[in-house]
């Protein structure tokens, strides 16, 4: 009997990339040989940026590339090993504690990336079966964890609490993990942290926020969306974060009690089985927060800039969505009128990035702006002069 011949992976592959690239769907890289404050270099051009993370302006503070400097004189780049050989260094105990105590939390353990971090605290916490109810706009690393711990995924509409109770509800299942982003990605909303977590003490489950875009510019000392909702370890068992937007470096960490902390080092493959970060950079993070809780500046200015943006995107019609964040989505709708948009304002020196499927559902392709206190108002004036001479109000969504 004759073998059935296998399909050639790479060739289906290449198949899928050309129907996304049909599609004006196809993902580029683009290679930035300088950054300058607010600006980078591309292709020998320089342009003015509203697509970064950097939400405070500290990826080029001078104190942390000093701090960064001084620690890698002094013990090298790489950690040369995982956190439980010998790769644990003084910087990363350090930074743990920091975030602790910045967060509210007993304890924080560190990760190489967000999305380790998402994926560690899923398997480790979730038994195959067990239900983990979600946010339909959460991030992919998010998703991602449930579905490879084997958990029961169930996704209510977004933001709405009403429907979250039902998911948890639906199950028969007695173990239950609620996770949200506490700051949307490519929305900018943030979550009803405080209804969700009421609804989770109700339901006997345990609460998790992904706060990546909230640590640094939002809650008392910028300690983050949960702790502007002045929820406790109690409430909030399980936070993440990371630490390479608002604190302008690279990485993640987990906050929480330590038993939390105890079981991670334990069971989450993603801490376990990876080399430490740079203790370097642990050293210029530990700077980045000290500076982040200090200088309240950063997280003035950036509101004003926002405020800024908001009342002249008004002004102008355009479909501006409800987020008083850094990200400040204009809703275009089509993809190949986003991406149009975007090259249009990259021909005037700015660069704005069109977000299309399947990073946004069908239909809700945007220009993703950014602000960040590293902008001036002037700059800010800029962008609204573009978006202005697009005529982005124009036309239907």
């Amino acid at each position: 009997m004759a073998a059935v011949p296998r399909p050639d992976l790479l060739e289906r592959l290449a198949v899928q990339t050309a129907e996304r690239a049909q599609a004006q769907l196809q993902r580029r890289l683009r290679s930035v040989e300088r950054a300058e404050g607010p600006y980078i270099e591309s292709n020998g051009r320089r342009l003015l940026a509203f697509c970064t993370n950097d939400y405070l302006g500290l990826a080029q503070d001078p104190r942390l590339i000093s701090a960064l400097e001084d620690a890698a004189n002094a013990s090298g780049v790489g950690s040369g090993s995982a956190h439980l050989i010998c790769g644990h260094r003084r910087e990363h105990a350090a930074l743990e504690e920091a975030l602790a105590e910045w967060t509210g939390r007993e304890r924080a353990l560190l990760f190489s990336t967000g999305y380790m971090a998402n994926l560690g605290v899923m398997q480790a916490l979730l038994q195959r079966g067990e239900l983990c109810v979600q946010d339909k706009l959460n991030h992919a690393c998010l998703l991602d964890g449930a579905q490879l711990a084997g958990a029961t995924l169930k996704r209510y509409p977004h933001a709405d609490v009403g429907a979250a109770a039902r998911q948890l509800r639906s199950d028969v299942e007695p173990s239950a993990l609620l996770a949200t982003d506490g700051v949307f990605s490519m929305d900018g909303d943030i979550a009803p942290l405080r209804e969700l977590a009421a609804l989770c003490t109700e339901e006997g489950a345990t609460l998790m926020v992904d706060d990546a875009h909230g640590l640094g510019v939002l809650g008392k000392d910028g300690a983050g969306s949960v702790a502007e909702a002045n929820l406790s370890e109690q409430e909030v068992p399980v936070l993440m974060a990371t630490l390479g937007k608002g604190l302008g470096c690279s990485g993640a960490f987990v906050a929480g009690s330590a038993a939390l902390i105890d079981g991670l080092i334990q069971f989450a493959r993603t801490y376990i089985y990876t080399t430490a970060m740079p203790p370097a950079l642990a050293a210029a993070t530990l700077c980045a927060l000290h500076i982040a809780r200090k200088e309240s500046w950063r997280r003035e200015k950036l509101n004003q800039l926002i405020q800024h943006f908001r009342r002249g995107a008004e002004d102008l019609g355009l479909p501006l969505m409800p987020s008083r964040t850094a990200i400040q989505p204009l809703l275009l709708g089509n993809a190949q009128r986003a991406l149009e948009a975007s090259r249009a304002l990259e021909t005037q020196g700015l660069l704005v990035v069109a977000i299309r499927p399947p990073t946004v559902p069908q239909g809700q392709a945007r220009l993703r702006i950014t602000l960040s206190a590293a902008h001036e108002q002037a700059h800010v004036d800029r962008l609204l002069a573009a978006l202005a001479s697009l005529r982005l109000a124009d036309a239907p969504v």
